[in-house]
């Protein structure tokens, strides 16, 4: 029997709509400026860049059923709502033609920002570790399998601050598709079933202030809600 110098931290999970069964989260994933009007928003040219990835760690992630605590260190909190992909498979350099056998479903989830750690951090050329991977910075709904909705790659996207539309998009708008972001991934990463991969926010984030009401959702996945606390 393994003996541990202190007890283990619980596994992290996510729900799976309509079933007990918990996913086992391993690591996630964050694809950064996949939509072209973010992109130009954050002052970028969506035309010349290839995709590129950051990290929040496996227990980042909150479950949209309690409250999000607003975070320490930044009076400029930010809402970004995405598709996220979870894999119930992996490997290297993965073709994208074969991507999608290794996809085990997709939620709607939330990566909160402390934006203006971000601008700090970019200004000086230093990570983005402070700005995207704190604790609670990872909100995500029950997950959907591919059984069940298959392949998402259009239809609406959109997020609501107490009632208000901030963003509203279409999945079509991906600059870099699902399949070939996991391929480009896989180049990077050896992917496990585990993994989750939050796909990019579109045009429209914006601050987020306590007990700010917030609801999002993603065609054929339904609907998520959450507060700030």
């Amino acid at each position: 029997m393994t003996a541990y110098a202190f007890d283990a931290p619980p596994p992290v999970t996510a729900r799976i709509a309509g079933s007990d069964t918990l996913f086992p989260v391993r690591r996630i994933y964050c694809v950064g400026r996949n939509y072209a009007a973010h992109a130009r928003e954050m002052g970028h040219d969506p035309e010349r860049e290839a995709p590129f990835f950051f990290g929040k760690p496996a227990d980042a992630l909150h479950p949209e059923t309690t409250a999000v605590p607003y975070p320490s260190a930044t009076a400029d909190f930010h809402h970004e709502v995405e598709l996220v992909v979870a894999l119930g498979g992996g490997g290297r350099d993965i073709p994208a033609a074969a991507a999608p056998a290794c996809i085990f479903g997709y939620g709607i989830g939330i990566d909160w920002t402390r934006r203006d750690l971000q601008a700090e951090a970019k200004a000086q050329g230093k990570p983005w570790d402070a700005a995207k991977g704190f604790d609670h910075s990872a909100t995500l709904g029950p997950l959907h399998p591919v059984s069940a909705v298959g392949h998402p790659t259009r239809g609406r996207i959109w997020l609501c601050v107490n009632g208000a539309v901030r963003q509203d998009a279409d999945l079509a708008g991906l600059i870099w598709a699902v399949p070939d972001v996991i391929a480009a991934l896989s180049g990077l990463y050896e992917l496990r079933a585990g993994d989750l991969i939050y796909t990019g926010t579109p045009a429209g984030v914006g601050r987020v202030l306590r007990q700010d009401r917030i609801s999002c959702g993603i065609e054929g996945l339904g609907s998520i809600e959450t507060v700030i606390a």
